[in-house]
């Protein structure tokens, strides 16, 4: 059970990271100016904001599996 508790944590600050050092759909200024045109013209993302996803998606996984777990028992 501690080592449950103890994974857990350290799921929820991966999760964290990896939310917070993603880039925003509209960072900065350009944003602002474009109207949200790469949104709908389907701009890619590349190296780092494509690994922070696949982390942060595993994350929540990990995450919501083990709160389950520790709640049942």
């Amino acid at each position: 059970m501690t080592v449950l508790k103890v994974i857990h944590v350290l799921v929820s600050l991966t999760l964290i990271a990896g939310v917070l050092l993603q880039s925003g759909k509209s960072a900065g200024l350009s944003g602002a100016i474009d109207g949200g045109a790469t949104a709908v013209f389907g701009k890619k993302r590349k190296g780092m904001d494509e690994l922070l996803a696949k982390v942060t998606t595993v994350a929540a996984v990990a995450f919501i599996v083990l709160s389950v777990i520790i709640a049942a028992l």
